[in-house]
C-alpha cells in the first residue's frame, strides 16, 4: 500500500463531513475510470419502475428514518 503524507491525511480528516465526501468524489473522478452504463442503465429502470408503481398506488413509500429504525 502506497503511504500517504501524514500532514495531507491530518488535514483531510480534519475537514467536515460534507467536505470529505466531495474530496472523495473529486479524487474517484480523478481516475478517469470507465464508466458502466450498462450498470447505471439497469439502475435507471428500476428506479423509473419504483416510481412508476408508487405514482400508481401499486406500492408505498417508507420514509428513511422508518426503515432505519428497523
Amino acid at each position: 500500500m502506497v503511504s500517504i503524507s501524514p500532514k495531507i491525511e491530518q488535514e483531510v480528516l480534519s475537514l467536515p463531513v460534507q467536505e470529505r465526501l466531495a474530496l472523495i468524489d473529486r479524487l474517484i473522478e480523478s481516475l478517469n475510470l470507465p464508466k458502466d452504463t450498462i450498470i447505471d442503465d439497469i439502475w435507471a429502470n428500476i428506479a423509473d419502475k419504483r416510481l412508476l408503481e408508487i405514482n400508481e398506488g401499486l406500492v408505498s413509500s417508507v420514509s428513511g428514518n422508518e426503515i432505519f429504525s428497523k
